[in-house]
């Protein structure tokens, strides 16, 4: 299905193609899936703003801030800023024990992106119907060993029995795949130009 299509998200001047948000995240999704990734969650002194770890390795984070920032939205920023505003909101006293944000590794925490796409974005219903998944959509899971998961949607099931297509990063490097269902959903979420550009 997205042999051909990969073929002109590749080749077409990203912003020829991206005239809308939807398309421009989808553009960006896929693109992702043709970098080379070794699976690296490892912690790094980066830059702030515009910091990330190198280009060669990433998590399933990752691909979602890469993808957010071809579109000029640094969640990096953005995660940081709302959390020295908002730090109690935000689980990383609990689960890692820090005192105050960290804009080196926040923003790269599936924990934390879903209090950030709760609080400035769109909390949407966890569903099992397949077509309550839009292009964008943000979709948080609990692997094996409780281990959260992050990807997003980039096409949509026409009837029941399809089902979307996610972009994530689960250990192999960005790929495309029907995994919607493969896992437990424990969050869905939307982040798009409306919210970050009413912000």
């Amino acid at each position: 299905m997205f042999k051909h299509g990969l073929y002109l998200f590749t080749f077409l001047p990203f912003f020829t193609l991206a005239n809308s948000f939807n398309q421009q995240i989808t553009a960006a999704l896929i693109e992702r899936t043709t970098h080379n990734i070794t699976y690296d969650g490892s912690y790094h002194s980066i830059k702030y703003p515009g910091g990330d770890v190198p280009s060669n390795i990433g998590v399933c984070t990752d691909v979602i801030i890469r993808a957010y920032r071809q579109l000029g939205v640094d969640l990096q920023q953005r995660v940081h800023e709302d959390m020295r505003a908002n730090f109690a909101r935000y689980p990383s006293q609990r689960i890692w024990g820090l005192k105050k944000p960290d804009k080196n590794i926040d923003h790269r925490r599936v924990p934390n992106l879903q209090v950030f796409f709760k609080y400035n974005g769109t909390e949407l219903a966890i569903s099992s119907n397949s077509r309550d998944y839009k292009v964008g959509d943000i979709v948080v899971w609990k692997l094996p060993g409780n281990l959260p998961h992050i990807g997003m949607v980039v096409t949509e099931a026409s009837n029941s029995t399809e089902k979307p297509q996610i972009v994530h990063n689960i250990g192999r490097g960005p790929e495309l795949s029907e995994m919607l269902f493969d896992y437990k959903i424990t969050g869905h979420y939307r982040f798009t130009n409306k919210h970050y550009n009413d912000q």
